[in-house]
């Protein structure tokens, strides 16, 4: 979740640009209806919890044969939106898609494969969320280091499916626990967790100094290797995934969540 110790890290790719504002959104050719879709990790954390301004949240998994996720990470999913969000109505779709090609995959052909399968996106009162569910490894995957999923931009998140499958065919770990592990944890960025847009509450009690932008406790869900975690023993005896902490939580309500 092999004798020999492996780590995995989970990378963050975070934009850099940060839009104030809704009528400043356009970015160099995009268009308009994708500008909402196209701001920096973690801008739209209070969009996505709250009820404030989108009432509705949809998200689209997008993947190809032999790579769909397990119903039961779908499942996992609603109730881990239904538990954090305040929307009245929450959807879960699905778009199958012919086999992109080119894997190894790096960060700007998974937003190529996003540019060209993405077909939907946020409106007037429904913002969207994009995961897709990769047929390929990320290009800087060693023997030694995995990534197992990458959130980008503010709503879309790339889980590198074969990745997943590849680790529990080789006996480290259950896919169920892999899965619902790797996506729990990339919402949990694009909601801002930790401290991505540097407005948590208590960030010097929160944030990890040896692992920005992830939870200081253990066993928290946004913990560094709890998503991604530098012993095989970990993996191998993770039977459940992991819940957010109090001080997780707590930054949630504050912008908006449960």
């Amino acid at each position: 979740m092999k004798l020999k110790c492996y780590n995995f890290f989970l990378i963050l790719f975070s934009a850099l640009t940060i839009v104030a504002c809704k009528s400043d959104d356009s970015d160099d050719g995009i268009a308009d209806f994708k500008a909402e879709n196209r701001k920096g990790l973690g801008t739209s954390a209070e969009d996505l919890l709250s009820n404030d301004l989108y009432s509705k949240v949809t998200v689209e998994l997008v993947y190809s044969t032999n790579f769909a996720p397990l119903q039961q990470t779908i499942d996992g999913l609603q109730d881990y939106l239904s538990t954090r969000l305040n929307k009245s109505t929450i959807n879960i779709v699905r778009t199958v898609i012919d086999q992109p090609t080119g894997a190894p995959f790096d960060p700007d052909e998974i937003k190529e494969i996003e540019e060209e399968n993405r077909t939907l996106y946020t409106t007037e009162d429904e913002i969207v969320v994009y995961v897709f569910f990769a047929n390929g490894n990320k290009d800087t995957d060693t023997e030694t280091n995995f990534t197992l999923g990458t959130s980008y931009f503010n709503t879309s998140i790339v889980i590198y499916e074969k990745t997943l499958q590849d680790l529990e065919a080789s006996g480290n770990g259950d896919l169920a626990v892999l899965e619902g592990t790797t996506i729990q944890h990339e919402f949990g960025h694009l909601f801002g967790l930790v401290n991505i847009q540097n407005d948590d509450i208590h960030p010097s009690d929160h944030e990890d100094p040896n692992a920005s932008r992830h939870c200081v406790v253990e066993d928290c869900l946004m913990y560094f290797e709890s998503s991604t975690p530098g012993r095989l023993a970990r993996l191998e005896t993770m039977v459940n995934i992991p819940t957010l902490d109090a001080l997780c939580i707590a930054d949630l309500q504050a912008k908006g969540g449960k």
